[in-house]
């Protein structure tokens, strides 16, 4: 009986998060009202212990010290020197502006570990120079929103530390596992720019002048002041991670130290930034930790309701095999990505979803990676794309709202074709975490 109750969970959670409530507390709320019914006041020191759980959990503490380091990486003027930088060494390539959104997005994602961060960094810079070169409008918004989405997969992510504890798994070799699968969408972007530039007549804009006559010397200059420092921060935060010198809490550590090295070496460290990254990263977090302890509330009230076995006799009636599962599930996390934030869809589905994988035979970070590759492509995808509204908010008036929608379209289909690449073939996330040093 009450494994029939604990799927009444979701279609409540959706009416009430309809209504206008904070997720955070539609979360805790249902938790409280579903396990207070089910099993009286004894549910409350069981979801005291959850709570606890987040509170105690060394793996999270990860979080604030990579939202710290990107809001200081945001202060430190690390996108305008990036992003001129690259530009040099694009100029010559037909939409090269584009090409080099993309490129920067990748860079800025691996330094931040921060959804959106890379997406408003990089949209302030490359949209005043792509309308000033007559860039499509439907191309300067879909490259820099499909950029900046980059920031969920590609590590540190925030979201990967997160999952992690959710599922039961190693951050560590989930961080690994995402190396390959984010350069492979980072390449498909870029290769979709340059097959559409040069391959259909009026995609792109004539030459612009300015893009042709710098020297080779200002170029080296540039890279060596310009990307050196931000790769070295990048090796600091994954080669630690990669070589087994540090856990991820630990790089996580390290890179918020190396982010303040950077601010203080481009000279944009000051009282008032390190104040303002300071409060930015306590707010930041604060939302994050509320949402975790609701999710862990939530998913801790479902499976004690026997959710998990009341999820597998629904799966098994279906009569759906192990890949139908597979599919299932990630169209549920794609479908949840319309109405919850990404922290919640991985507290609510992730403790549900990942011991029905396991005893189906699949890896739990192969899957883990095509769940991040999915909820990446939930941020892209209209009506909902919560990317949208991040570039609506710096966008000038003559990009309009259609040509986003537009823009951002292909850029979902490549997102899409990318999951069944990795679906079809695990060991594009398999293959690094079992050959690196430390982890076995």
């Amino acid at each position: 009986m009450m494994e029939n109750i604990s799927l009444f969970m979701f279609p409540v959670m959706i009416l009430v998060v309809f209504s206008g409530f904070p997720v955070v507390f539609c979360l805790m709320g249902i938790s409280l009202f579903f396990g207070i019914v089910s099993f009286g006041p004894e549910i409350l020191p069981m979801i005291i212990r959850r709570v606890y759980g987040v509170a105690d959990n060394y793996v999270l503490a990860a979080v604030p010290l990579f939202i710290f380091m990107g809001t200081m990486l945001e202060r430190s003027g690390i996108a305008k020197i990036l992003f001129e930088t690259i530009s040099m060494w694009t100029g010559r390539i037909k939409n090269g502006l584009a090409i080099t959104t993309i490129i920067m997005c990748t860079i800025i994602a691996a330094c931040t570990g921060i959804i959106g961060a890379a997406e408003v960094m990089v949209g302030v810079m490359a949209m005043p120079p792509m309308l000033k070169r007559n860039y499509r409008h439907s191309l300067i918004a879909g490259t820099i929103i499909a950029g900046g989405a980059l920031g969920t997969i590609i590590p540190p992510s925030v979201v990967t530390v997160v999952y992690g504890p959710a599922a039961g798994i190693s951050v560590g070799r989930l961080l690994i596992s995402t190396i390959l699968p984010g350069l492979l969408i980072s390449s498909i972007y870029v290769l979709y720019i340059l097959v559409r530039s040069y391959g259909q007549r009026g995609f792109a804009p004539p030459d612009f002048s300015e893009d042709l006559d710098i020297p080779l010397s200002r170029k080296i200059k540039a890279t060596v002041t310009g990307m050196l420092p931000s790769i070295a921060l990048i090796f600091t935060v994954m080669g630690t991670i990669i070589l087994g010198y540090a856990a991820p809490t630990e790089a996580a550590a390290l890179g918020a130290f190396g982010s303040v090295l950077l601010t203080i070496g481009y000279g944009n460290l000051t009282l008032k930034v390190l104040q303002e990254a300071t409060i930015q990263t306590l707010k930041i977090s604060s939302m994050m930790m509320m949402i975790l302890v609701g999710g862990f509330m939530f998913s801790g009230v479902f499976l004690g309701l026997g959710g998990s076995d009341a999820t597998e006799r629904m799966l098994s009636a279906l009569n759906m095999g192990p890949w139908a599962v597979i599919a299932f599930f990630l169209f549920v996390v794609y479908l949840a990505g319309f109405l919850l934030d990404w922290a919640s869809i991985l507290l609510i589905f992730v403790p549900i979803f990942s011991p029905i994988i396991e005893k189906l035979g699949f890896d739990p970070i192969w899957f883990g990676t095509l769940i991040l590759m999915t909820i990446q492509t939930s941020y892209l995808t209209p009506p909902m794309a919560p990317g949208i509204f991040y570039l609506k908010g710096i966008a000038p008036p003559e990009v309009t709202t259609r040509e986003m929608f537009q823009g951002i379209v292909p850029y979902m289909m490549l997102q899409l074709a990318a999951i069944a690449i990795v679906a079809l073939f695990p060991q594009i996330a398999l293959w690094l975490p079992e050959k690196m040093i430390g982890w076995n």
